[in-house]
């Protein structure tokens, strides 16, 4: 499959899947995708739609990657 980098909304597709088939927590499954799609993460992240981004900031907080209040850079 080909993958436009430009769209937000096949990426975060992407990443809802991979959690869907595989299980694991959203920032394995940008890690991967970003793998996969022989990207950078960084670039993977500037295609994560917000809805992803709140699941990642509750993932984050959840494993005490962020602080109780504290937020992602966006």
């Amino acid at each position: 499959m080909t993958f436009k980098y430009d769209d937000k909304q096949k990426f975060s597709a992407k990443v809802e899947e991979f959690v869907r088939n595989n299980g694991g927590g959203y920032i394995e499954a940008v890690l991967e995708v970003c793998e996969t799609e022989n990207m950078e993460p960084e670039v993977g992240a500037k295609l994560l739609t917000q809805p992803i981004l709140e699941k990642i900031q509750s993932e984050g907080r959840d494993y005490n990657l962020l602080p109780k209040g504290g937020s992602l850079p966006l």
